[in-house]
């Protein structure tokens, strides 16, 4: 790129002396230039005129040939900066893909905790001690989901959304202000990162 550019000074500074030279301006005197040394052997028996003219074609070739370059470079940096982004989102889809089938591994033992201490009457009657120890894992395996990006939903009185809710049952209400809301919910739904990884399975009131 440096003896491109460094060429193409050469040209302009030739043009230049050539069209400030007082052989150009008379036309009755003959050029003491040496073309030779100027640039092309084949120019050694034109004019002045002619030889800038013939410069000045080569300088914008020369000129054409290296704005072709740039464009070639900058195109193939932008090819690479995308394939790099490309590679990049492949690479967090797989991660997120990997996370994702282990998590809906450990979704039925989170089941089976909701389903024991929702069942209040048997819950009750264990030990304070085991209840808070049995609570302190839930809470922690919670936690760690949390860490990864995971978040419950389905709460009773939710807006049913088919998006987020699944329906298994609609339960009659004479208060309209319950319609479409959610009555109960059957299984909680889980998020990874804001995109639903199971739907809640609720039952929803209709008036």
């Amino acid at each position: 790129m440096t003896d491109e550019l460094n060429k193409n000074k050469e040209i302009e500074e030739q043009v230049e002396e050539l069209e400030n030279s007082p052989q150009n301006k008379a036309s009755d005197t003959s050029s003491n230039l040496d073309v030779d040394d100027i640039i092309f052997d084949e120019d050694a028996e034109l004019g002045d005129n002619q030889v800038v003219k013939k410069l000045r074609e080569k300088l914008k070739t020369a000129v054409d040939e290296k704005q072709a370059y740039l464009d070639g470079w900058q195109r193939d940096k932008a090819e690479f900066m995308n394939a790099r982004k490309r590679d990049e989102e492949a690479k967090q889809d797989f991660l997120k893909f990997a996370k994702l089938n282990v998590i809906e591994d450990i979704l039925p033992v989170l089941d089976s905790f909701d389903m024991a201490m929702a069942n209040k009457a048997s819950w009750d009657t264990i030990s304070a001690e085991w209840r808070k120890g049995v609570e302190g894992i839930y809470n922690q395996l919670l936690g760690a989901l949390t860490k990864q990006g995971v978040s419950a939903f389905g709460a009773k009185g939710d807006s049913f959304d088919p998006n987020l809710h699944q329906s298994v049952s609609m339960v009659p209400t004479d208060d309209k202000s319950q319609d479409h809301t959610v009555a109960d919910v059957l299984q909680k739904g889980y998020m990874l990162s804001g995109k639903v990884v199971r739907a809640a399975m609720v039952q929803v009131y209709e008036a």
